[in-house]
């Protein structure tokens, strides 16, 4: 891949996942405002422009995903975020609600900033399982439909919006306010780290919270930067 200083972030992104690493370690946010070009965020953030691309280009020629996702069927793309992001998220909020609810017991005189993380993780919990229901019960289904149609060279059209564009972009919205939660967490966590009376419980929840926090931002760009956009193009097409 040519990387410029005109290459957006959600480009480079999509084509190898790991460059997500280099990007996260400038605090540069490559999920939720992904349509920025290297200059911008360059300029904004003051960061030499020819060392991020160099350390990109470095990525791209010794770090590649085996997972090709952008030549995956929308279809078979949204059966894999299902399968290992949502299954992951239904998994892990109850672990993490008990963990937090612990802390907050034990440790939350000594350190009251576990009352908001917990506070924000429970409302971050229960949008995404509404989130994720409307995805898998709306989104999900009228993806399957368009791989049909397009394969049978048929028309499609949905009783519940006039374009997915409409449904997208309230998931984006919602993906938004996921992300700020969670810059919120890793802020008041110190991303993250431990205190230095934490216990066991303790690290292990942030270490849990992180886990939780990554593989959410992966979950979002696949369907931010990959999925959506795919779908949209795809109904396109077959309504032209």
């Amino acid at each position: 891949m040519n990387i410029n200083k005109n290459t957006l972030i959600s480009t480079i992104v999509a084509e190898n996942y790991k460059s997500a690493t280099i990007f996260k370690s400038y605090g540069i946010d490559f999920c939720c405002n992904g349509n920025r070009s290297i200059e911008t965020v360059c300029n904004t953030k003051n960061i030499n422009e020819n060392v991020l691309i160099n350390k990109l280009d470095n990525c791209f020629n010794t770090e590649v995903d085996t997972n090709n996702y952008q030549s995956w069927d929308i279809d078979f793309l949204s059966d894999y975020i299902y399968n290992k992001h949502h299954k992951y998220i239904e998994k892990t909020i109850p672990e993490l609600k008990l963990y937090l609810d612990k802390l907050c017991k034990v440790h939350g005189i000594c350190h009251p900033e576990l009352f908001e993380i917990y506070k924000l993780f429970t409302e971050s919990a229960n949008d995404l399982t509404m989130h994720m229901k409307k995805e898998e019960l709306i989104l999900f289904p009228y993806f399957k439909k368009l791989v049909d149609a397009s394969k049978n060279k048929s028309t499609i059209s949905s009783n519940q919006f006039d374009s997915i564009k409409s449904p997208i972009a309230m998931m984006h919205k919602e993906h938004d306010n996921e992300g700020h939660r969670f810059r919120k967490i890793a802020e008041l966590s110190n991303d993250y780290s431990p205190p230095l009376d934490a216990c066991n419980t303790y690290k292990v929840t942030y270490q849990l919270l992180q886990e939780f926090e990554e593989d959410l931002h992966k979950h979002i760009h696949l369907e931010n930067n990959i999925l959506f956009k795919k779908g949209v193009e795809l109904e396109e097409t077959l309504q032209n």
